[in-house]
């Protein structure tokens, strides 16, 4: 976002993300903490086919980038992290993420390093 985006907040309930061919390319940023990943991944699982699937077939789904922010007290806590980072580099410039943790003491083992802040 730039200053004076115009952008949508949604917490809680049931939610999806649910693109149709000819719709306008949307930027998402998904924000979770915790177990709360759950939807949000299944909501990335979901892009990354419409992206994979655009790439091999050539579909009508015009899609714009994924940003996911999660956070957990360490990485340990960080569900699907090894899958998240492979979403990452299967859609390079499409779907990212930052994790936050805020509670480790240990080292941030090295495929982590570049993705994660906080301590």
């Amino acid at each position: 976002c730039t200053l004076d985006s115009e952008v949508a907040l949604r917490v809680g309930g049931d939610f999806f993300f649910d693109p149709q061919p000819g719709d306008c390319p949307v930027n998402l940023v998904l924000i979770a903490g915790g177990v709360g990943i759950n939807p949000l991944f299944s909501i990335l699982l979901h892009i990354a086919d419409l992206h994979g699937y655009q790439e091999g077939k050539g579909n009508r789904h015009r899609l714009g980038t994924a940003k996911l922010y999660y956070s957990a007290k360490t990485t340990s806590e960080l569900l699907f992290k090894k899958n998240i980072l492979g979403l990452m580099k299967a859609f390079p410039g499409k779907i990212s993420c930052c994790f936050h943790v805020t509670q480790q003491h240990s080292e941030i083992c090295e495929e982590l390093q570049p993705h994660v802040t906080g301590k």
